[in-house]
């Protein structure tokens, strides 16, 4: 299981925590974004807030990267309030004005409730891919989220412990990385990296664990697998050509044939991999090791 180390104490940025008679005065006017950090089977089973996000308090920091800090305030909710007031107090730490917590949680609401299932690897949420290969991570080490995207991963890696380096060509996503990991002191390093032009370096046997998701060029699978260190593990998925008929992306080019995966990072060693109908996406993905040098 991936659990987040705690941000700095700074008692100015705490959440406010409201009763459920507040709350639902606020839900039932349109006022808050609603972010519940149960688990799914609670969600559904228990029932949620009509129109609630669905993110378990483990994968907190992936809300990093993925949550708009404009707009309606965040009210985070969970079964008892614990876990949300965690979660609530992470996110103001992290910036996020407004931060609500529900004082008493699901069990004092009294308010309409929703049983429909959502998604917890959705938009919100982490890769499913990297969830059920949590236990390859090390303890310690540095790892590299390529095409890191808004840096969802980037976060929950460098949550974990882990000393991460988050590249990608957009530089105003960068840019809010670099921010957000100066003011939560979480040890990611963003930086502005054009993969496709000219001579791509990663560096050489650099890397405990590289997270490659939803991207793919071709020519960078040897700059990759040289900047893995001896025993490192490449965690890599994206889409196959199966994806291109349900919209985005269609282009050959960022498509996968089936099968193709594996045979892209030999000479690594496949400890796992699926491909498949994945969380709504048409994708394939390996967990690949490096042999370690005699």
């Amino acid at each position: 299981m991936l659990s987040c180390r705690r941000l700095s104490n700074d008692p100015q940025s705490d959440p406010t925590d409201i009763d459920s008679a507040q709350a639902e005065w606020l839900v039932h006017r349109g006022e808050v974004r609603c972010l519940d950090v149960r688990t799914p089977d609670e969600f559904v089973g228990l029932g949620h807030i009509p129109g609630a996000m669905l993110l378990p308090v483990d994968w907190i920091p992936t809300a990093l990267g993925t949550l708009s800090r404009e707009g309606k305030p965040i009210l985070v909710v969970c079964e008892h309030g614990i876990r949300s007031a965690f979660a609530a107090r992470y996110l103001a730490r992290a910036g996020f004005e407004g931060v609500l917590n529900l004082r008493g949680g699901m069990s004092e609401w009294s308010g309409p409730r929703d049983h429909a299932p959502a998604n917890p690897f959705s938009s919100t949420g982490p890769c499913s891919w990297l969830v059920e290969n949590a236990d390859l991570l090390p303890r310690s080490g540095r790892a590299l989220d390529l095409a890191c995207g808004g840096g969802r991963h980037a976060f929950l890696l460098g949550a974990v412990g882990l000393e991460v380096d988050a590249f990608d060509v957009d530089a105003e996503k960068v840019s809010e990385i670099a921010a957000i990991a100066a003011q939560t002191r979480v040890r990611v390093h963003a930086r502005v990296v054009d993969l496709e032009t000219g001579v791509a370096d990663l560096g050489d046997t650099l890397y405990d664990i590289i997270l490659v998701i939803h991207y793919l060029h071709r020519p960078l699978f040897p700059v990759i697998l040289k900047a893995l260190k001896p025993g490192g593990i490449l965690l890599y998925e994206t889409f196959t050509l199966d994806q291109a008929r349900r919209g985005k992306p269609t282009n050959p080019t960022f498509l996968l044939t089936p099968g193709e995966l594996p045979r892209l990072v030999e000479p690594l060693e496949v400890i796992r991999q699926r491909e498949g109908d994945f969380d709504g996406r048409c994708v394939s993905a390996v967990a690949a090791r490096r042999q370690l040098e005699h």
